[in-house]
């Protein structure tokens, strides 16, 4: 199969920091996320059950390193037993077997594909949920990458749907209004929504935040803010702008840098924010709903 990098003359780029969810006993998303590729999945209480088939996804284009992404998921008796992700050159070559790749990422970052995209990839099967997969260290994009299709493959096998998703990668943004958000409400009692606006092929406004059963905003709510920014230093009324407004300077989900204390919220906002640009180069302003999994406690 396939999947992107960003650059081999850059590959020091990829080195960000993968911080730490745990914020002690507050029940946040950070202390709560189910994530961890060494964790077996639980107890589905929410979302809809994945339909078996096999289920693509596809870059339209090749990156401008050469290299295009591809991910294929086979679901059996309604879970994930293949998760096949990888990257190819115009020349049928596969980044796993590139050794010269291999060995150049390894010297910079400690790490090369075919250490992070097995790894990627178990971890999906292990977890059965795209935003429980872990971030590798050293090949930050790339995973970010990998949940953000993984995502998306998701949520056609719960559709059933099997047509081959294409990712329109190299496409511009078209204008209009781009809409995300979760159905479920979460385990610590809310859901995320993601508004995007594009107008001239810039994104010029986002709308981000959190709500409860009670449609109250977590950005409103002095009680959370409070209690997260006491274990982490910082809360919503803190990282949710920083994430917004990232969104519009950098003009693409990559770029935006986690936040320290808001880690998993922070990988979540790119996985989703991603979705929404793969959704705008297409022009596809269809309102996005997540029938996102939630899990026993």
């Amino acid at each position: 199969m396939k999947k992107v990098l960003t650059a081999v003359a850059s590959l020091s780029l990829l080195l960000a920091a993968c911080g730490s969810d745990s914020v002690g006993n507050v029940k946040t998303e950070e202390s709560n996320n189910k994530g961890g590729s060494d964790q077996t999945v639980g107890t589905v209480i929410a979302g809809s059950p994945i339909q078996d088939g096999v289920y693509k996804l596809q870059e339209v284009d090749f990156d401008d390193k050469g290299w295009k992404a591809s991910m294929e998921i086979v679901v059996e008796n309604g879970k994930i037993i293949e998760s096949d992700y990888n990257y190819e050159n115009a020349d049928g070559i596969l980044k796993t077997e590139d050794e010269g790749y291999q060995k150049l990422m390894e010297e910079k970052v400690g790490i090369g594909p075919q250490q992070y995209i097995p790894k990627l990839n178990n971890s999906l099967v292990s977890t059965q949920n795209a935003d429980s997969v872990d971030i590798v260290s050293g090949a930050t994009h790339s995973a970010e990458t990998f949940k953000n299709y993984a995502q998306q493959l998701i949520q056609a096998a719960q559709a059933g749907d099997s047509a081959t998703i294409e990712i329109a990668n190299n496409k511009p943004l078209q204008d209009g209004n781009y809409s995300l958000e979760e159905k479920n409400i979460g385990a610590t009692g809310w859901r995320t929504f993601l508004k995007m606006t594009v107008n001239e092929g810039k994104i010029v406004a986002t709308e981000y935040d959190y709500v409860n059963e009670a449609a109250d905003l977590k950005t409103k709510d002095n009680e959370y803010q409070q209690n997260m920014k006491d274990k982490t230093g910082v809360g919503p009324q803190e990282f949710v702008p920083e994430l917004s407004n990232a969104l519009m300077e950098k003009q693409n989900a990559e770029d935006i840098d986690v936040v320290a204390g808001a880690t998993h919220s922070s990988h979540t906002f790119k996985m989703y924010a991603a979705q929404l640009i793969n959704a705008a180069q297409k022009g596809d302003t269809t309102p996005i709903l997540i029938d996102n999994f939630v899990f026993e406690k």
